[in-house]
């Protein structure tokens, strides 16, 4: 009897057990009541009735990460190149994602890959790695779009690796290398460019000066001969009017014509010694057997004081 005690109430503990449910924090977990949705049980200490209810899903609301595996897409200018990318994704109604899909993960992964190669085939292969960000949102906006009847809600996804066909990679490196030459090519032409500026510059620069130069030595001769001519001009001006003085004083127009023919026949005297034939007019003639006259007279002079 006691054995039979005993095991009816090992029993009603062991149904008790069953009976108390503790559901942990950020977990729904889903009660059938005979097959048919009952309830969802949030964090926290629940009672269930064994045998009539049953614990037919159990989601955590956490968010997840999922790995989508690599796959070949092919871009609009016909490229092959294996993208793989990570999707991050979180239970936002436990009902729906345990009976409105079978496997909600799954479907997930594979619509954000239909979607990813329908994303890739829209640009060329030069912009997959520059618009990476508008990729990654075109398929979180996609793919969020068809999961909501599922209670999912997909918050972001991230392109992780694209990685083109080796005849590819190959190619895009030739064309890497040609870039670089052409910019080392147009960095040479330029500094070429900007070398002959600078002499040209310099060239420009010195013809000025030596012009400027030569324009200021010119304007200089000029200033001095005109400073000369003055100056010649000033004492020739000077002298005339010391000779105009010295003329109205008395006797000074005698003194200025036996000036003048001393210096005429000074003249004469040396073009009549310099030449063998003259030809002179009557005036100039008797002028010369003066000057004669007066040669010889001074040589008797000369001569009689000689004697004396």
């Amino acid at each position: 009897m006691e054995i039979l005690v005993f095991g009816i109430a090992i029993l009603a503990l062991l149904l008790f057990v069953s009976m108390v449910q503790i559901v942990p924090e950020a977990q729904a977990w889903i009660i059938e009541e005979l097959g048919k949705y009952k309830k969802t049980l949030g964090s926290g200490l629940h009672i269930i009735i064994p045998i009539l209810h049953r614990i037919a899903y159990k989601h955590t609301l956490k968010e997840q990460v999922i790995d989508v595996p690599p796959q070949v897409c092919i871009t609009s200018d016909n490229v092959q190149v294996s993208v793989d990318g990570i999707l991050y994704l979180k239970v936002i109604d436990p009902q729906k994602a345990s009976y409105g899909i079978e496997n909600y993960k799954y479907a997930t992964v594979q619509l954000a890959q239909t979607t990813m190669r329908s994303e890739i085939g829209r640009i060329m292969l030069d912009s997959t790695f520059s618009e990476r960000e508008t990729i990654n949102n075109a398929i979180v906006k996609s793919v969020d779009l068809a999961s909501d009847p599922w209670g999912i809600k997909v918050t972001r996804y991230e392109i992780r690796d694209i990685e083109p066909a080796a005849t590819v990679i190959e190619a895009m490196e030739q064309q890497v290398e040609a870039e670089r030459q052409k910019r080392a090519e147009i960095l040479q032409s330029e500094g070429d460019k900007l070398s002959r500026i600078n002499r040209s510059k310099g060239d420009r620069e010195e013809a000025i000066n030596l012009s400027q130069g030569q324009k200021q030595k010119v304007i200089n001769e000029a200033e001095g001969r005109a400073q000369s001519m003055a100056i010649i001009a000033n004492a020739t001006a000077e002298g005339i009017r010391t000779i105009g003085e010295a003329i109205r004083k008395p006797g000074g127009q005698k003194a200025l014509s036996i000036h003048f023919v001393q210096k005429y026949l000074e003249e004469l005297k040396r073009v009549l010694s310099n030449s063998q034939i003259s030809i002179l007019p009557p005036e100039a003639a008797q002028l010369q057997g003066l000057a004669q006259i007066l040669s010889l007279n001074s040589g008797n002079k000369s001569k009689n004081q000689g004697a004396q």
